[in-house]
């Protein structure tokens, strides 16, 4: 497990910094499959609760497309791309965020590989939203409309070949063979990420 206590110091402090200038501060918290953003936003969120920080941590996985959606459109085996997604949803509901008030949300069950409506509220009373998540930084329509929306943004930016490692891991962790893991890795989650990377709007902090 990598201790990530100095990257949570340095955005525990830039957060706060930023919650001086308004009620609600929109964190983006952007990077490739497997970088590590999940981990990142749990452990920042956990920090700023016990600062007495109200927050909460959306990630955008909850609007993957359904798999009935992506077989219609030959999408499934791309899945995880942006066109996977509901982009102007996602955009449209972090403007609601942005706006202070309560949003309820859908999130992901990777397990089912399913989107469930409805599993995550973001109160009104939130002071700080980690919001995880490829596409944050994207450059291309409509993600790129959210850069606006971000006080404080953050990209991990972490080496291919080691990206490549974890993601075979992840799918290993799943159940699936070697063989099939290095494939799902290599023909999809790999050339996401370099989406990603070629594609990567400024942001305030790269860790």
């Amino acid at each position: 497990m990598i201790d990530v206590t100095p990257q949570v110091n340095i955005l525990a402090e830039a957060i706060h910094d930023a919650r001086a200038q308004q009620p609600r501060v929109m964190v983006a918290m952007a990077g490739a499959p497997g970088s590590g953003k999940s981990t990142l936003a749990k452990e920042l969120g956990r920090r700023l609760t016990l600062q007495k920080v109200r927050c909460a941590v959306v990630p955008m996985d909850g609007f993957h497309l359904d798999n009935r959606v992506l077989d219609e459109r030959g999408l499934k085996l791309r899945k995880g791309a942006p066109e996977t997604f509901d982009g102007l949803g996602f955009l449209n509901a972090m403007r609601q965020v942005s706006e202070g008030q309560e949003v309820v949300l859908p999130v992901f069950d990777r397990p089912r590989d399913i989107a469930i409506a409805g599993a995550l509220v973001v109160p009104a009373d939130a002071q700080v939203v980690i919001v995880e998540g490829n596409y944050l930084l994207f450059n291309e329509l409509p993600w790129s409309r959210l850069a606006t929306l971000w006080d404080v943004s953050v990209r991990i930016d972490v080496p291919l070949p080691d990206l490549r490692a974890r993601l075979i891991h992840r799918w290993l962790s799943h159940g699936f063979s070697r063989t099939a893991a290095t494939q799902r890795a290599e023909r999809n989650d790999i050339p996401n990420a370099m989406r990603v990377i070629e594609k990567a709007l400024p942001a305030d902090f790269t860790l």
